[in-house]
């Protein structure tokens, strides 16, 4: 078989390939559809799901024990979901949120109600109880028969492990009771002293035993008694068309994408074209295939990693015009631009995918779900670049794409002096984010906080309105921009109740003339009677703890990130430039956020997450270059030169792989609705500025420290 027969049968079969995993995300397999995009959970913000209200059965709780309640209860739904959002609503409520769910009752079964939990010896006395349980889980082992048995794997915290390590201590060949709610819910026999905190209690017939007992003890462990008090299936907060307008703008988005590749890079960039469609479909089925939870966040995520699949082909294919235009072969320029584009390209993604990774095992809730969807996004954005566009370039090749105009070659490399106009990127950097430190006094003065924040964060008013007719699209948004009148602000969401007629319409906290006002116009315009509109408080679903776990995570990112460089390229002054760089880059977008008021919510972390993975992803490109280019350099070659020189280099790349982008985010906020606008405004100012400071700031911060560097040697 010829080149130019096994160049033609491989784009066959990557053709077969988007065709058949195509086809499975549009309709599925079998009669259930299975791997369909539509079977792609989807969060509260974009289509909704089941709210259930818990009250607690002391009336008076504390406060502490009402937000570690929340903490305890969020941990436990996100076994549903990552995207499950747990929050106080009044005095002694507590609402659970659990996306992509349509029967109430399934999961007020499994959840159960949060009674109090205790592990008691045969004289009764207590030995263990909910506060000492850091989790339980079902699971199947093994005995010495090779039979499978039904296990429930219990963990306790540092409190609990010490006590029973004293309680198996001394029964063992006794039974301990573990009792819920009054009932004996289980009686394992002590065979051993446990003494590292994990215990394992087997007896069960089966996995749904054994999960009804995990949940039981892990529902149990909480620190309030709760009763049901209601259940109901809501809509999405976003409202409907925040999706259908979303999904628009992302084809119209990813089309404009592929143009942009064609006409710029030609035939390499039709195999990119190819293998991004290939990407796209691979994502849709392992979103699938892992149950991820698609949000707002998640969707950050995803274009996060389409940015870094597309910025990949870029890599390879300005290395490819580069060795064209040193007069290389066409085969010989493909394998080199390869090779060299490999490292830039493993660096980039590994930091992100390091990132991604910290942030799954320590965040909570959509922090989670958005760097689910990053790694995964990441992983097959490097596989389809090496692998597929790879293979794909060579088979053009082979059937007679040999010529360098189908190519094109590397136009004449600027000569901008960066090093030399240093003082005025510095400058123009100081000054916007004096700008943003000065909005955030501003703020403070005349709204009452820095930021604007939103329900997420600060919670609010809750308010229920029942109509006596059916909810349409135009009654819902009649009544957004009443209460967005009356409350003075944007930031409100609502969401219907199924098979009711009650519209819920959270927003910041109104007092008591604008909660008279508004039950007054709604009286008024709509009919409805004074007893069918009610008002309660709610907490914002970003807990301290989370809100402390999202911090802490990033903040070990950063460090990993920073540890990682200075590894990678044997030189801390490339990690510390780095770092400075994404403070740079935060630090501009604080300024977005403070001097437009856009409201802080949980999109807020996805954006600045995204911002740092570009930024990152960035630097290290120039990183690489001035890398390659300190080895080859002749002695007469300054430091000055080298860096400009690695900047100007890496320039086409940066402005295209940042104009790709910029394109897809641009097109969502024309066409999104104001809370999709509300998440993309600041990351296009943050990619603008991302891309502005791996250009013009961390190359002359390295060659200033590398500078500084050498003077202390010197001394």
């Amino acid at each position: 078989m010829n080149d130019k027969s096994k160049g033609l049968l491989r784009i066959l079969a990557v053709f077969a390939a988007i065709v058949i995993f195509g086809v499975v995300a549009a309709v599925g397999v079998g009669s259930q559809h299975k791997g369909s995009a539509k079977n792609i959970k989807l969060g509260l913000d974009l289509a909704g799901g089941v709210s259930i209200t818990y009250q607690a059965v002391d009336k008076h709780p504390t406060k502490q024990e009402m937000s570690d309640t929340i903490y305890k209860l969020q941990k436990r739904v996100e076994n549903y979901s990552t995207e499950s959002a747990v929050y106080q609503q009044g005095n002694n409520q507590i609402n659970v949120d659990i996306p992509g769910v349509k029967d109430a009752n399934k999961i007020l079964k499994e959840l159960g109600n949060a009674g109090s939990l205790t592990f008691l010896d045969e004289n009764k006395k207590e030995v263990l109880n909910g506060d000492d349980i850091q989790t339980a889980k079902a699971g199947t082992i093994k005995n010495n028969m090779n039979n499978i048995e039904y296990v429930v794997d219990l963990q306790l915290n540092a409190k609990g492990a010490k006590k029973f390590a004293v309680a198996t201590k001394a029964n063992i060949g006794k039974v301990i009771y573990i009792v819920y709610d009054g009932q004996v819910v289980s009686y394992p026999k002590v065979q051993v002293a446990i003494t590292d905190g994990k215990a394992q209690i087997s007896g069960q017939s089966n996995y749904d035993e054994a999960e009804k007992l995990a949940s039981t003890i892990r529902i149990g462990a909480l620190p309030l008694q709760l009763k049901e008090v209601q259940s109901k299936v809501v809509g999405a907060k976003l409202g409907i068309e925040a999706l259908h307008t979303s999904l628009i703008a992302g084809v119209i988005g990813f089309v404009l994408v592929l143009l942009f590749m064609l006409v710029f890079y030609r035939v390499a960039g039709l195999a990119a074209d190819i293998a991004l469609t290939l990407y796209v479909a691979l994502t849709l089925l392992i979103l699938n295939a892992f149950d991820v939870t698609l949000t707002l966040p998640g969707i950050a995520g995803i274009i996060l990693s389409i940015g870094m699949a597309v910025d990949a082909n870029v890599i390879i294919f300005t290395r490819i015009k580069e060795e064209l235009a040193a007069g290389k072969t066409i085969r010989s320029s493909i394998q080199l631009g390869f090779h060299k584009a490999l490292s830039a390209i493993i660096d980039g993604n590994l930091t992100t995918i390091i990132a991604a990774a910290i942030l799954y095992f320590n965040a909570s809730g959509t922090i989670k779900g958005f760097a689910q969807t990053l790694a995964i996004g990441v992983i097959l954005s490097m596989f389809t670049a090496l692998t597929i566009t790879r293979l794909l370039v060579n088979a053009l090749y082979s059937l007679g794409f040999d010529d360098i105009k189908h190519f094109g070659i590397q136009k004449r490399i600027p000569k901008i002096n960066y090093i030399k106009h240093t003082k005025i990127y510095f400058a123009i950097s100081i000054i916007t984010i004096v700008v943003g430190i000065g909005a955030l006094f501003v703020n403070k003065n005349q709204i009452g906080d820095y930021l604007n924040y939103g329900l997420d964060f600060k919670g609010g008013t809750s308010t229920e309105i029942t109509f006596g007719k059916d909810i349409s699209k135009s009654l819902r948004l009649e009544v957004e921009d009443l209460v967005k009148d009356i409350t003075k602000d944007g930031n409100v969401e609502t969401s219907t109740v199924k098979d009711t007629n009650t519209l819920i319409v959270n927003t910041k906290v109104m007092n008591l003339s604008q909660r008279t006002k508004l039950e007054n116009e709604i009286t008024k315009k709509y009919g409805v009677k004074e007893d069918k509109i009610t008002s309660t408080s709610i907490s914002g679903v970003v807990s301290d703890s989370m809100r402390q776990n999202a911090i802490v995570s990033v903040i070990i990112a950063i460090v990993c990130m920073l540890l990682y460089i200075w590894v990678r390229f044997k030189d801390v002054r490339f990690g510390a430039s780095a770092v400075l760089a994404l403070a740079h880059d935060i630090l501009v977008v604080f300024m977005v956020y403070s001097v437009f008021r856009i409201p802080i919510s949980n999109s807020f972390i996805a954006c600045m997450l995204t911002i740092l993975g570009f930024s990152i992803n960035a630097t290290i490109i120039i990183f690489d270059r001035i890398r390659e280019n300190r080895k080859e350099m002749s002695k007469k070659t300054t430091m000055e030169e080298l860096v400009n020189g690695s900047i100007n280099q890496t320039l086409t790349r940066a402005i295209n792989t940042n104009l790709t982008v910029f394109i897809s985010i641009f097109v969502l906020c024309i066409m999104g609705v104001d809370s999709v606008k509300e998440f993309t405004i600041p990351l296009v100012v943050g990619i603008v500025f991302g891309a502005y400071s791996s250009i013009c700031i961390t190359g002359p911060l390295w060659f200033y420290f590398n500078k500084i560097g050498n003077k202390t040697k010197k001394a």
